[in-house]
């Protein structure tokens, strides 16, 4: 038990160290956050539910990031630099490693959501009931699992920076494709029927349901999980072909 809590709190650290976890997931979200709610839209009808249906927004890009981020980013970091070669041979068990990463990710999404949670309600008072902070807190963590595995894809990259690049790409896409940044209703009709069947798009729609009093969708839930599977998939597939060059 003693290796497993110290190898968590060694993940935990390597990563809030890391510049692209601050960036991408606490200071671009909360910033967008303050822009698109006390500069771009002060006018709006309904200012309040604008704030809360933002402020889920927001989380949820800031999860998605790390996921694909700083999770994909590090894996091809640790990899060529050789990291995984040297937990191999040193007495670390492999499953108390994915422990130690697996925890450490959750506990960055975790903050991460608080974080941005009380930037909404410090910037414009957002007002929820108990249940509902804390289900959609709890479904933007748990409903990330997705782009966990889009991470984990990228991390099979042999380049850094191809992956940095890739990953900005997919990101910033999902987030505009998927309504994150505007609502998808005043995209072009083309993009709202490709952005409603986006991860994304059901992601932040399972919050943003919270905010108006309802629930996620079902039909949501099962695109989220079909692309888990996919990803997952296309991660073990990958993995043997590389296992076995």
């Amino acid at each position: 038990m003693k290796i497993i809590i110290n190898q968590c709190k060694s993940e935990l650290l390597r990563i809030f160290r890391n510049p692209y976890y601050v960036f991408w997931s606490l200071v671009m979200p909360i910033m967008f956050y303050f822009i698109f709610t006390k500069v771009v839209n002060t006018g709006m009808d309904d200012a309040a539910l604008w704030q809360a249906h933002y402020l889920m927004s927001m989380a949820a890009f800031s999860v998605m990031g790390s996921a694909i981020m700083t999770l994909g980013i590090r894996l091809v970091q640790e990899r060529t630099q050789g990291w995984n070669t040297f937990i191999r041979i040193t007495p670390l068990p492999s499953y108390v490693y994915f422990i130690g990463k697996m925890f450490a990710q959750m506990v960055m999404q975790l903050f991460s959501v608080v974080c941005i949670f009380a930037a909404g309600y410090l910037m414009n008072g957002v007002s929820l009931t108990a249940g509902q902070w804390l289900f959609s807190g709890l479904w933007i963590v748990v409903a990330s699992l997705p782009f966990l595995a889009l991470g984990t894809l990228v991390g099979f990259m042999k380049r850094v920076d191809t992956a940095s690049g890739v990953s900005n790409v997919l990101y910033m896409g999902l987030a505009l494709a998927g309504g994150m940044w505007m609502p998808l209703d005043i995209l072009p009709e083309l993009m709202q029927r490709i952005g409603r069947w986006l991860p994304s798009y059901n992601y932040g729609n399972g919050a943003w349901e919270i905010v108006r009093g309802g629930h996620p969708q079902w039909s949501g839930v099962l695109i989220l999980l079909g692309y888990l599977a996919i990803f997952m998939l296309l991660s073990l597939y990958i993995r043997k072909k590389q296992e076995a060059v």
